[in-house]
């Protein structure tokens, strides 16, 4: 609607797509069968599951049998963490994980924690980078899985997965990845990466909400966390949501064809908002790496204010957050920005402002004029 405010939350979630909102109308309404019914109204299901399963493992650079779909990225990313503990869990009881993680890995590393594993959380550096050094020192003999974000949803700092990927790799440990936030803003090869596990979310490549996937390298030791039948290759039980598998391989596809110049159409707008805010906000603090970071997503800090009273007051114009949506609605200071070493102040100032395809440079002029009025407001 043409009086609501600009949408500048693009990784809490992205709307979806026209062209996925028509694939899925069919699965709906006409296609209606169970993908594991032998008939005609059966196995047209299958064949489109089978179809989207395909698009997501292109886009990956992965077999399509190594995709199994999941409810979510939370669940792909406990069906992860715990289904490698589940299988590896004799001699191998030792995890390392990143300290800004999701809650989606922090917790079932933590719930591990309690059956008796030890977790060995590694730090980042100011940028939100993870020191490989201190991943290299953390891993053991009986380290099972190593579990690192491809790029964090608040800073937008991209991790260093490949690098990862050629210390544990020799070592026979696992390495998972949540590409949550950066499939379909960057590229995403999982031989490239070197993982052999990586997440991904639907509702934040313009697919709907309620559907994401799990990549998993052939040969690589899972056991399920679900009870039931043997869907998914076994990993998952429980009948396919057949119209947002659609979704899924129907988003995948659109990433697929349009990344090279979706990213740079994205970068474009980023630092345009970027430098309009420095022009009225000099003091105006990036968080998050200067290069190795996301192209669409912007976390700045302004000085002297609250970001949550910025934005409430801002908020006819510019609809953003101030970190994950998965903490919205406390006041509490970001850790991922605790954990790169952000003074409370900074920390407290922070808002995070993520464009998407349908952002406008008219919008990113409206956004930052607003957020510099509010600003200079607040600290009048």
């Amino acid at each position: 609607m043409t009086n609501d405010p600009v949408y500048l939350d693009h990784n809490a979630t992205t709307p979806v797509a026209p062209e996925v909102a028509d694939a899925i109308g069919p699965y709906l309404r006409e296609h209606f069968g169970n993908p594991s019914s032998g008939h005609v109204y059966g196995q047209r299901a299958k064949q489109a599951v089978d179809q989207a399963r395909g698009e997501v493992a292109a886009l990956l650079g992965a077999a399509p049998d190594e995709i199994t779909f999941t409810g979510c990225a939370t669940e792909a990313n406990n069906l992860a963490i715990l289904g490698v503990a589940r299988a590896l869990g004799g001699n191998k009881k030792h995890l390392v994980t990143s300290a800004v993680e999701h809650p989606s890995v922090t917790q079932p590393c933590l719930r591990l924690r309690e059956e008796g594993w030890e977790v060995s959380i590694v730090p980042v550096d100011g940028a939100g980078r993870i020191d490989l050094q201190a991943v290299e020192q953390a891993l053991r003999p009986d380290t099972a899985l190593v579990s690192v974000m491809h790029a964090n949803n608040e800073a937008g700092t991209i991790q260093p997965i490949a690098e990862i990927a050629r210390l544990t790799r020799p070592r026979g440990i696992l390495l998972h990845s949540d590409a949550a936030q950066s499939i379909g803003k960057i590229a995403v090869n999982v031989d490239e990466l070197g993982v052999d596990l990586l997440t991904l979310a639907g509702h934040k490549f313009y697919a709907p909400k309620g559907v994401g996937a799990l990549y998993v390298r052939k040969g690589t030791a899972l056991a399920p966390v679900l009870a039931g039948a043997g869907h998914e290759h076994g990993l998952r039980p429980g009948t396919e949501n057949v119209p947002f598998a659609v979704a899924l391989g129907c988003a995948a596809r659109l990433a697929h064809d349009h990344l090279p110049t979706a990213q740079t159409r994205l970068k474009a707008l980023r630092d345009q908002l970027h430098l309009q805010l420095l022009a009225g906000i000099p003091q105006l603090v990036l968080n998050g790496h200067a290069e190795a970071r996301l192209p669409n997503t912007l976390n700045v800090s302004f000085p002297g204010v609250s970001g949550h009273e910025l934005l409430a007051v801002a908020a006819r114009d510019v609809a953003a957050s101030t970190g994950s949506a998965c903490h919205a609605g406390g006041h509490a200071v970001s850790g991922v920005l605790g954990a790169m070493g952000a003074s409370p102040e900074r920390a407290a100032g922070a808002v995070r402002l993520s464009v998407g395809t349908g952002t406008t440079p008219a919008d990113i002029d409206r956004a930052a004029r607003a957020l510099i009025a509010t600003w200079r407001q607040l600290r009048t």
